[in-house]
């Protein structure tokens, strides 16, 4: 690592570090740990969702896609920022009135079930397992460029994991949900100067994105394969007309119409089943300044998959032109085409700024990995410290108690998914996938689209959901999520692998439905429908009324004793 790449690795991380400290809460209280004391304001909120939901997967992942398969790549761009138009539209604003502390709070206050809010923990934590693993990884292929070499004994890519890993662990136990807010805030305002930076570089160089889009389809698309005797340049098939090579600029250089249709689907519904995420709108003032948040983080995703897709583009153009002309480059390559397609954007950001260029994207994608881990081991905290010891295994522990067991809670997760990250090794997988950090994300959003959208979405909106039928829901959604990905892997790849969501989250719902209609709502699912669509003063009447029967029973249990000595 240079001196200059050293630095702003170094200056990031003691920007956060000091983020973190700064604003951490004063005092050991729940609400200010897991929800920021809900005085998050809106610009500040969106920031900081897009910091937690940019991930490698969007930093390095999407132009890895667009790089590796050219217009089938785009659909995670499309996935993954169309996927806040149904939080806009159907849960935002419910969910923030509502007023819980995570999914699983909100659905076992819901459907007035401890079942439920287990079984949402039990599908919680398999979705944060799922994401934070490809974050480790996306962490572990940059601090093998960037630095490429280890320390204390391990290689470069073992080092890169555990070094992030621990670094957003200590700052998350630290500084709890204040103090990530506003570091993710910061870090997605510089990922996104990152990607303005290069986007501005490239084009300055006289790319432009049409010309480079026209000469890129003259030629048959290839990419790399790892056999025995080392990496092959093979052509691409094309898997929507087998007797036509697959081209850039077209559909079908790695998926079919199904596969396509069925990836989109997956993200989509999957963002609103993302614990990290979802647990933000916690943080709101009211309902309204969740929905307000939602249409800033929709404008803020669509400039930065905007700029995502163009780099990936000009990587497939930029750099087969450059590797004969940089040694570097060449062993990265084979006939000008990366071996690794998350390479793309930090081989751009050497080419045009040097190894300072290289560091800064490199930090990038760092501060993205980080960023998601952290709204991940927050949401795993709120899980296991809140729902679970403080609902269930202590309901009388104190704040302070209760504060400590979601940081052990952090503790535990990230050490679990580090483990599992350094058990995989990136470059066996990458003949399956276009990208193997947006894919392995994919799955984590299949399980949230399967186990949890559907639910989430019927409590919300049908009040005859019961809890007996949200159980069945996620239980069927999550398991035939897990098996069709399992199949996938076992047979080798194909539709299986994108079309979790396409088959499990219909059944779900199916599931969801069937059970509810044999069984009975909760009694309680009238007050519950005037705090998640009632207007203020509906809500307010509804505490009113709430206070006075209270009141009432507490008259007569104080009345009750006396009429008995009497």
């Amino acid at each position: 690592m240079t001196p200059r790449a050293a630095t702003s690795l170094v200056l990031i991380i003691a920007i956060v570090a000091l983020l973190a400290v700064a604003v951490r809460p004063r005092r050991a209280s729940t609400l200010d740990f897991y929800l920021a004391g809900q005085r998050i304001g809106v610009v500040t909120n969106a920031c900081a969702i897009c910091g937690d939901y940019f991930s490698a997967a969007s930093f390095l992942g999407v132009a890895a896609a667009v790089y590796a398969s050219g217009l089938d790549g785009m659909w995670y761009a499309t996935g993954f920022a169309a996927g806040f138009v149904p939080v806009v539209l159907f849960i935002a604003a419910p969910l923030r009135r509502f007023g819980e502390f995570s999914i699983p709070d909100f659905l076992g206050r819901r459907l007035e079930s401890s079942a439920v809010r287990l079984t949402a923990v039990g599908v919680v934590q398999l979705v944060i397992l799922s994401y934070l693993v490809p974050q480790a990884v996306g962490s572990g292929i940059t601090w093998e460029l960037l630095v490429g070499h280890g320390a204390a004994g391990m290689d470069a890519y073992t080092t890169g994991v555990v070094v992030s890993t621990t670094v957003i662990t200590t700052l998350v136990v630290l500084g709890g949900m204040r103090g990530t807010t506003w570091t993710q805030a910061v870090q997605f305002l510089f990922l996104l100067a990152v990607l303005l930076w290069l986007t501005v570089a490239t084009v300055g160089s006289g790319f432009s994105y049409p010309s480079a889009a026209d000469g890129i389809r003259q030629e048959p698309f290839h990419n790399p394969v790892l056999h025995e005797d080392g990496w092959r340049l093979v052509p691409q098939d094309n898997a929507l007309d087998p007797t036509r090579a697959a081209r850039f600029d077209e559909p079908g250089a790695r998926y079919d119409r199904l596969s396509q249709f069925a990836l989109v689907i997956t993200l989509v519904l999957g963002t609103a089943g993302l614990p990290h995420v979802m647990n933000r709108y916690f943080t709101s003032p009211s309902g309204w300044a969740a929905r307000l948040t939602t249409v800033w983080v929709l404008g803020l995703a669509g400039l930065f998959y905007a700029l995502a897709v163009a780099l990936g583009t000009a990587a497939r153009a930029l750099l087969a032109d450059a590797a004969d002309d940089h040694d570097w480059l060449g062993e990265l390559t084979v006939e000008g085409v990366l071996h690794v397609p998350e390479h793309a954007l930090l081989a751009l950001g050497r080419l045009y700024g040097g190894f300072a260029g290289l560091g800064l994207i490199a930090t990038g994608a760092l501060v993205a990995v980080m960023s998601t881990i952290a709204g991940l081991l927050l949401a795993a905290a709120a899980s296991w410290g809140h729902d679970v010891y403080e609902r269930h295994l202590r309901p009388r522990a104190t704040q302070e108690q209760a504060v400590r067991a979601g940081r052990l809670a952090v503790v535990a997760v990230a050490t679990l998914s580090a483990t599992l990250a350094l058990a995989l090794r990136p470059e066996s997988l990458t003949a399956l996938f276009p990208s193997v950090v947006a894919q392995m994300v994919t799955w984590a959003f299949a399980v949230a689209g399967s186990g949890l959208t559907p639910v989430f979405v019927l409590a919300i909106w049908w009040p005859r959901t019961t809890a007996s039928g949200a159980v069945t829901g996620m239980a069927v959604g999550s398991s035939v999520a897990v098996a069709t990905v399992a199949a996938g892997l076992w047979t080798g790849g194909g539709v299986l692998l994108l079309a979790p969501a396409l088959l499990a989250a219909p059944a779900a719902t199916i599931a969801c439905l069937a059970v509810s209609a044999v069984t009975s709502p909760p009694p309680g699912v009238e007050a519950a429908w005037v705090r998640l669509h009632g207007t203020a003063a509906d809500r307010q009447a509804e505490r009113l009324a709430r206070l006075t029967i209270r009141g009432v029973d507490g008259e007569r249990s104080r009345r009750s004793p006396a009429r008995r000595r009497r």
